[in-house]
């Protein structure tokens, strides 16, 4: 009897194998806890270290800017003038160009940065009327008479002070300096060569808009504003960088967006500390609510239909000068295997594109994973005659599963980034050809087996169909751990590789918004549009997550 029932306990590599999967995540929780303390307490102690520096630093630039604004403008011209040409005279592409107002017998000066202004706009409406204008017949001032009477223009500013004009002529203004006049006037506004408005290279779509933000901010908010009237499509611009200042807007329904989320949107964004922000993926990263993560927690995109869809569901878009990519906020992991396309086709196409790039996002990253566990551990679950057909092509290959997956997938990477980096023209040709003679060579040398590059090719293709780029960055980094985790416990390995990324999204969130919902937690509401794409008809609410200020999107 005790035969028998010593018979029917397991192995002890089967107590090692559950001793190892209980251990294995506990082990990584600390890790990460550690690590996430010890990281931010290292900025902590970096932050009150440079508070102090940054005290004294303030205090000798409080003193600097005071002295700066004390320098006011006279009525001097001859003074004034070489003032600025001292604050200014360093740049080499900084012109003076002096000439003489016909209609009061004084002389002025233009301030501008050469390829920055509309020179056909200054030549027109202000030198041209300056110049040659007839005698001045007014009593309430030069300045006055040249606001109302000379300077036809739609943007007209005045500078406070020198630093304040120095800042405007080195961003792109041009500054006008009229003998017996203290103001300072800029006219017109920064202007030079920028990119036609050109169709996004990122999410091409087969129907909808051919149209593509650009790098000018103030065509981005236009394109919005395009999308349709509505008056409570608000724009808030603001200022980041502390050395380089660029401009950044924040869009957002007014009647629609959750107060809470604006807010907190607001601050993030106000607490950014750089000397300059460059790209709008900058701001991605600082404003994100775990740096630590692999999957990113904002959306970026290049069209406008997306991001008016967006505003329209209660989310906020940032849009920063100098870049076509704005951000969405906040996101969810569906977001990013939905393409603007699914609502153009009709619910039933819709849902079954989108069915199959969930599937394809599973394909690439477990189906190596899957590979191996199969091939060095568990070759029973695989069918006998599927068994037999890959041992017989394994058969010569002289490295382990694991070697011979990484050398493939290894290889693919490379290929795939030759191919970006390369000119358009031969960068396809070259990925294509070259996956496919490298993968012809292994095989015949031996190094892998057929079966493995019918996977990899699945896999590689698969990554494609994820519409969001930074999503499939995402995955193409994580299917290298889950095949280490195969090769280390097999199936086991594989299964808890999935079950910690589960875990990892269900703690994730993006400004208050759970990762992973409507799927946890769960709403049964916002099931219409994660899976499936439901009609347009059945789609009456804005999602429950949001919390907008209208719960409906038909009144």
């Amino acid at each position: 009897m005790w035969s028998k029932i010593v018979s029917y306990i397991p192995d002890w590599t089967v107590f090692m194998q559950a001793a190892i999967t209980l251990l294995f995540p506990i082990g990584l929780y600390y890790l990460y806890k550690h690590l996430y303390f010890y990281v931010g307490s290292g900025r902590s102690k970096e932050s009150g270290a440079d508070s102090q520096e940054e005290h004294k630093k303030t205090d000798n630039e409080g003193v600097k800017q005071q002295q700066a604004a004390s320098t006011v403008f006279t009525q001097d011209y001859d003074a004034d003038l070489a003032a600025i040409r001292t604050a200014l005279g360093g740049n080499s592409d900084v012109h003076f160009r002096e000439f003489s107002v016909k209609g009061i017998q004084a002389r002025a000066a233009l301030v501008y940065v050469e390829g920055m202004q509309d020179e056909e706009l200054i030549n027109q409406q202000v030198l041209q009327n300056l110049m040659f204008a007839g005698e001045m017949q007014a009593s309430e001032g030069i300045y006055t008479y040249m606001k109302q009477n000379m300077l036809p223009l739609a943007q007209l500013s005045e500078a406070r002070d020198l630093n304040h004009l120095q800042e405007s002529v080195l961003f792109g203004y041009t500054a006008l300096i009229v003998e017996g006049m203290r103001e300072m006037l800029l006219v017109g506004s920064p202007h030079g060569a920028v990119r036609t408005i050109t169709e996004p290279t990122s999410e091409a779509l087969l129907r909808g808009p051919r149209i593509g933000f650009t790098e000018v901010l103030s065509e981005n908010t236009s394109m919005l504003r395009r999308q349709g009237l509505n008056k409570n499509l608000e724009m808030k611009r603001v200022e980041v960088g502390s050395e380089i200042k660029k401009n950044l807007v924040i869009a957002y329904m007014k009647n629609i967006v959750n107060p809470d989320l604006l807010q907190e949107v607001e601050d993030r964004i106000s607490k950014i500390d750089m000397d300059f922000i460059l790209e709008s993926g900058y701001v991605e990263q600082l404003i994100e609510d775990d740096y630590l993560s692999p999957f990113q927690q904002t959306q970026n995109t290049e069209r406008p239909d997306r991001v008016i869809a967006s505003l329209l569901e209660g989310r906020i878009a940032i849009l920063l000068d100098g870049t076509p990519f704005a951000l969405i906020v906040p996101v969810t992991f569906s977001m990013l295997l939905q393409s603007p396309e699914d609502y153009y086709e009709r619910w039933f196409p819709g849902t079954l594109l989108r069915v199959l790039r969930f599937c394809a996002s599973f394909l690439a990253l477990l189906a190596p994973a899957l590979y191996i566990s199969f091939i060095s551990f568990h070759p029973g679950l695989i069918p006998t005659q599927l068994a037999i057909s890959i041992i017989e092509t394994r058969q010569g290959v002289p490295f382990p599963a694991l070697i011979e997956v990484l050398i493939l997938e290894i290889s693919i990477e490379i290929l795939r980034e030759a191919g970006i980096r390369l000119p358009k023209p031969i960068g396809p040709a070259m990925g294509i050809v070259g996956g496919l003679i490298i993968g012809d060579a292994a095989v015949q040398a031996g190094i892998v087996s057929p079966f493995l590059v019918i996977v990899v090719a699945v896999t590689a293709i698969s990554s494609f169909s994820i519409p969001m780029y930074s999503a499939g960055i995402t995955l193409r980094i994580l299917r290298f751990a889950g095949m280490l985790f195969a090769a280390v416990l097999g199936m086991y390995g594989t299964i808890l590789f999935f079950l910690l990324i589960c875990s990892h999204l269900t703690r994730l969130s993006s400004f208050g918004v759970p990762y992973i919902t409507p799927i946890s937690p769960f709403r049964v509401s916002d099931w219409k549009d994660l899976f499936i794409r439901a009609p347009l008809s059945i789609m009456k609410r804005r999602p429950e997550m949001l919390k907008t200020q209208k719960k409906n999107r038909k009144s």
